[in-house]
């Protein structure tokens, strides 16, 4: 559950993206300590972004989002425009998207989605959730950390997909 104090932020970077990415946007999403509603003062936003027709490398990506972070600079309320350095984008096409993440473990239950046509990510991290349920997997939390039990039942040598 997103805290109040960041709901205003949330709803900046969304338009921000938006304005950015346009009809390429197919899923905005919020994760991390913000996501789980567990964020302090100095906590950095974890976004992933999934749009269509993403330059190539990693590096070309960051390049491409600055331009979110030089909208959310524009901005009068400071609480937004002092974000500068707090956003941290995972930025994937809906192919790289589909074919997994260990990321996305934590994304199960910490997520929160501020754009998801068609529903594109939900259903991704359904499928994600049924198969976890099929191998029995569980997380397991070890006091504010947690870890994950991907198939308790493993015998060495086993090779098994998520």
């Amino acid at each position: 559950m997103i805290q109040p104090r960041f709901e205003t932020v949330l709803e900046a970077i969304r338009r921000a993206a938006e304005e950015l990415y346009g009809p390429r946007l197919i899923t905005l999403a919020v994760f991390g300590s913000v996501g789980r509603g567990a964020a302090g003062p100095d906590s950095d936003v974890d976004l992933l972004v999934i749009a269509r027709e993403l330059p190539y490398g990693r590096m070309a990506r960051v390049s491409e989002f600055r331009k979110v972070e030089e909208l959310l600079a524009e901005e009068s309320d400071p609480t937004i425009s002092d974000l500068s350095g707090r956003l941290s984008p995972v930025i994937k096409t809906p192919e790289e998207a589909e074919a997994g993440s260990p990321l996305f473990l934590d994304m199960l239950d910490d997520a929160e989605l501020l754009i998801d046509r068609g529903g594109f990510f939900r259903d991704r991290l359904e499928r994600l959730r049924r198969r976890l349920e099929e191998l029995g997997s569980r997380r397991i939390r070890q006091g504010d950390r947690w870890y994950w039990d991907l198939k308790p039942d493993y015998h060495p040598g086993e090779v098994f997909e998520l």
